[in-house]
């Protein structure tokens, strides 16, 4: 491989993570900005993303080495995902770019500690831990059934409102929570 497709592969990969690093940032203060704000900003950089990947296309349509393709292919499903907010965490849309299946699992396991002992709440995990299993689906990675079913669940259960059952013929806790907490949200609306 030449050095100029090294080094355009490096800008290509540097352009994505400065756009994910904005979206990580634009999430990170979400709370400090109010919510035009934050739209506003959010869009602007899904705009960006938009423009990037029609950059990627007319360089697919030139020449260009079989695996630079892919890279660029595999980039542009990443923009793909978070324009169409398939992912919503910049970390997954970043692994997924990457194809780092490994991140993704061990992410995965950092959302599910992070849910069991309530550092997130069990609807937020609950999305997440579909987003991640959702990626490696994405890549071709096997699912244990485990995750399988809960994707299957989590599906037919309207998102949030599901309750997974576990081998000790108890209730996942974490789900009742989400449960709890969509209710919740629901009661405090104003109607």
């Amino acid at each position: 491989m030449s050095a100029e497709t090294d080094k355009l592969r490096n800008n290509l990969h540097a352009q994505l993570e400065r756009l994910l690093d904005q979206l990580t940032d634009l999430d990170q203060s979400k709370d400090d900005m109010d919510e035009n704000e934050y739209n506003e900003a959010r869009q602007d950089t899904v705009d960006q993303l938009e423009e990037f990947s029609k950059s990627l296309e007319k360089m697919k349509s030139g020449e260009g080495g079989l695996s630079l393709l892919d890279e660029v292919q595999r980039i542009q499903n990443a923009i793909k995902c978070a324009i169409s907010q398939a992912f919503h965490t910049p970390e997954v849309i970043r692994f997924f770019a990457k194809k780092q299946p490994v991140q993704l699992r061990n992410h995965l396991a950092e959302i599910e500690r992070d849910t069991k002992i309530g550092k997130i709440n069990g609807a937020e995990g609950a999305r997440q831990k579909k987003e991640i299993l959702d990626a490696l689906k994405k890549l071709g990675e096997p699912l244990t059934i485990d995750e399988e079913m809960y994707l299957k669940q989590y599906s037919e259960g309207g998102n949030i409102h599901f309750a997974k059952m576990n081998d000790t013929s108890g209730v996942n806790v974490n789900a009742l929570s989400a449960v709890a907490a969509k209710q919740i949200e629901n009661a405090r609306a104003p109607r």
